[in-house]
């Protein structure tokens, strides 16, 4: 598709969109190719607040997709950046893995036990009964809840697994307090990224495969969207949505390809 030739950045989605797991979509490294060809300024986002961009752009390699640490914008990054916008070199109790705790260490938060200004909730493979309940104390105290990404459930080789989303409501219920989520569908986890790559919503576009969460953050954060159907969206079921998407392709290999 030629009709965003003014497209001058690019945010994209990594699950469903470039890779299914630990295999690439196909067309996936060629669309990469093509925006670094092209001059595009870009980056690819992911909800997962587990790992660091390295650990990905290792993660990535091994497959065979070739992307640099500063090509990945996790939610754990998008989380890090807004506290130290709200609350520079404030203090948080943290529940996550080496992702969310290097982001918020890089931008000068220190991570504590006592009397911390935010309980940040990130993605982790053990979530520890004892640290939830560390938590759940410290917000009923007046520490504020932030969590990575509002998913409440995700896949595994095993099976379904609990996600960020749901732990977070846990710790909402015991305590009635009311959780703030950074990354997507939040358009503040867009803003973030352009921001990271000095680039304006109206120049910009965000390509996903979900409506719900890639769509509609980047319609609100103003950015022309495209919807992709090699992950979990159908056509149809994108008609059922009362926002819309500005295109809807079959894969990346549709994109920018003249």
């Amino acid at each position: 598709m030629n009709e965003f030739t003014d497209v001058r950045a690019v945010l994209c989605d990594m699950d469903g969109v470039l890779v299914h797991g630990s295999r690439i979509i196909p067309g996936a490294p060629e669309f990469l190719a093509r925006l670094r060809q092209s001059g595009r300024r870009f980056l690819v986002l992911t909800n997962n607040s587990i790992y660091t961009a390295r650990d990905l752009q290792a993660r990535l390699a091994r497959i065979g997709l070739e992307l640099a640490p500063s090509e990945i914008y996790t939610s754990a990054m998008a989380t890090a950046q807004f506290l130290q916008s709200q609350r520079p070199d404030g203090s948080a109790f943290v529940i996550g893995e080496t992702g969310l705790t290097n982001a918020l260490y890089e931008v000068g938060y220190t991570q504590t036990e006592h009397d911390p200004d935010y309980v940040v909730i990130g993605e982790t493979t053990a979530y520890s009964f004892e640290r939830i309940t560390q938590a759940v104390r410290l917000v009923a105290g007046g520490a504020r809840l932030i969590g990575t990404n509002p998913d409440v459930s995700g896949p595994s080789e095993s099976g379904l697994v609990p996600a960020c989303g749901a732990v977070v409501a846990l710790i909402q219920s015991a305590t009635g307090g009311q959780a703030y989520f950074v990354g997507k569908p939040n358009p503040v986890m867009m803003r973030n990224a352009l921001r990271t790559i000095d680039a304006h919503a109206v120049e910009s576009m965000m390509i996903g495969d979900r409506m719900d969460t890639d769509i509609i953050g980047g319609t609100e954060a103003g950015m022309r969207t495209a919807l992709v159907l090699t992950g979990i969206t159908t056509r149809a079921e994108a008609e059922r949505y009362p926002y819309r998407p500005t295109a809807i392709v079959e894969s990346v290999a549709d994109l920018f390809n003249q």
